[in-house]
């Protein structure tokens, strides 16, 4: 790029993909959710959600419904702040509006608060491979096209690698959660985790939206193994809200929980992300399904057993 990038980054995956680029110094404010690497948490904040994100998982749910049925979007963002900053590129999503600022939202105020315009990229990661064309497209804007070029090859080998192993093994049938109350199975990018992981993947479907779910299904499928990974939380949190599961009368019947095979990951860090830590996150996968075949470090950190 000719002029010198100003880059704010209003989630957290495209956070991670910047400073993958080795853009970290350029970064000059990000959402209220950016966290990772160490040290982005030091820039200024420039979105906050509307509604109360703290409680239990039905009340976060009835909140968020409430702002869109008002047809409001769920973030705001701080117009203010955006024109001190005065970014040149703009890192945002459309895939979403449940998972980051609306991207109407984002032009408006770009629009009304920005001296001159700014590059707003728009990523939408419904797969995995619109994950790696999203790595593409940062990278281009910020003229480092080879440099993506070579993040991308780096990941896919990674993945590749444990997807050749993996599909050599049994292939336990896997049920994966995003919310708990109400019931959402893992779309998008997650059934192809599971599937490179060595699973088989019973409920979301790859490249679509996350879709509701019923109890009775989870039951009538009688997954071998359960993963739970609500969006946004992490596993202490996660694992504060299983009771609404084991308070079910078939919970105990579950093969997937006779076998001690329910495992709590943590969502919010990895699988809700998309972008270079998915990775990770399938490495996780592969120590829950396969645990005598892949050690990659992550259980006690990434993942636990859940014993409740």
């Amino acid at each position: 790029m000719a002029e010198k990038p100003r880059i704010v980054s209003l989630l957290p995956s495209s956070t991670e993909i910047v400073c993958a680029l080795g853009f970290a110094d350029a970064l000059v404010g990000r959402s209220h959710e950016c966290d990772y690497p160490a040290g982005v948490e030091n820039l200024p904040p420039l979105t906050a959600p509307k509604f109360n994100p703290d409680g239990r998982s039905y009340e976060i749910d009835q909140r968020v419904k409430a702002v869109l049925q008002e047809s409001l979007a769920v973030y705001r963002v701080d117009a203010n702040l955006l024109k001190t900053l005065q970014p040149n590129i703009i890192v945002t999503q459309s895939q979403c509006d449940v998972c980051a600022v609306n991207f109407d939202e984002v032009q408006r105020v770009c629009e009304q608060y920005l001296d001159t315009d700014a590059h707003i990229i728009a990523l939408e990661p419904n797969s995995l491979a619109d994950v790696f064309a999203d790595i593409q497209r940062v990278a281009d804007a910020l003229g480092v096209t080879e440099r993506g070029r070579q993040l991308i090859n780096e990941l896919q080998r990674r993945m590749e690698a444990i997807a050749a192993k993996a599909q050599t093994l049994p292939k336990p049938r896997v049920a994966t959660i995003e919310w708990i109350d109400p019931l959402m199975a893992a779309g998008n990018w997650v059934p192809t985790l599971v599937e490179m992981a060595g699973g088989e993947n019973l409920f979301g479907t790859a490249g679509e939206h996350s879709p509701w779910m019923a109890w009775d299904a989870i039951v009538a499928a009688d997954p071998d193994v359960l993963v739970v990974m609500p969006c946004g939380f992490d596993i202490d949190r996660s694992c504060m809200e299983m009771d609404v599961l084991t308070a079910r009368p078939e919970w105990q019947s579950l093969k997937a929980v006779q076998s001690g095979r329910v495992y709590i990951t943590d969502g919010n860090q990895y699988f809700n992300r998309p972008g270079p830590r998915l990775v990770e996150s399938l490495e996780i996968l592969a120590e829950i399904l396969h645990p005598e075949h892949f050690h990659f470090g992550h259980k006690g950190i990434g993942w636990v057993t859940f014993s409740g």
